[in-house]
């Protein structure tokens, strides 16, 4: 597949620095957050099922509160696809699953998602593919894309701590909507998930807490 058709793929912590390199020349306001929080996590995952169910875990909850289901889900052997499909309702509702997320876990088990194909597709395909699982929307889809498939070139701009940190670093006054932030951050290709990463890394020292998982 060529790589144009999916963009640059960040493999390491080299792909992060040129990004974060790129960014401070683009913008002063990059290069002072980039002063304050130093190198920048590289944040890559495998791909798979296990990862969008973690992503599933985290939605609209705290990092901390994520943490702490996924690990008892991880104790409760719940985080395969076979597992979760087979497991009852309580059994997922004991490890700490809503009762609308049990939904969505048993329906992404279910999905049968080709992972490995998703590889090489382009990101917009990638992310009609998964948003077509019920409780997988944008925000879930483009941080699968971010982080397990190493996109350069994606953004989660309904994402509060992004909105949050790029409200503080541009000194705006309100925090962004998602479209808004959604334009803002077209200014930033080829690098937009270096930019998530820096505003997420902004938002911990601005903010003192964890904006991502």
């Amino acid at each position: 597949m060529p790589q144009n058709r999916i963009g640059r793929i960040i493999s390491g912590p080299d792909c992060v620095a040129e990004g974060a390199a790129h960014l401070a020349q683009h913008d002063p306001r990059f290069a002072a957050a980039l002063a304050r929080t130093g190198p920048l996590p590289l944040r890559l995952k495998p791909d798979g099922f296990e990862q969008l169910l973690s992503a599933i875990v985290s939605q609209q909850i705290s990092v901390a509160a994520a943490n702490g289901i996924w690990k008892k889900m991880k104790s409760a052997r719940l985080t395969g696809p076979r597992k979760v499909m087979w497991a009852s309702d309580e059994d997922l509702r004991a490890a700490g699953l809503s009762r609308q997320k049990v939904r969505y876990a048993k329906a992404l088990a279910e999905a049968r998602i080709n992972y490995a194909a998703l590889r090489d597709a382009p990101t917009v395909e990638v992310i009609a593919t998964l948003v077509e699982v019920p409780g997988i929307g944008i925000w879930t889809a483009e941080i699968y894309a971010m982080f397990s498939l190493g996109r350069a070139d994606v953004f989660a701009p309904g994402d509060l701590a992004l909105q949050e940190a790029a409200r503080v670093l541009f000194d705006l006054p309100e925090r962004p909507k998602e479209r808004a932030l959604r334009q803002m951050a077209e200014d930033w290709s080829p690098w937009r998930s270096v930019a998530a990463r820096l505003l997420w890394a902004y938002y911990h020292v601005a903010k003192d807490r964890e904006g991502i998982r």
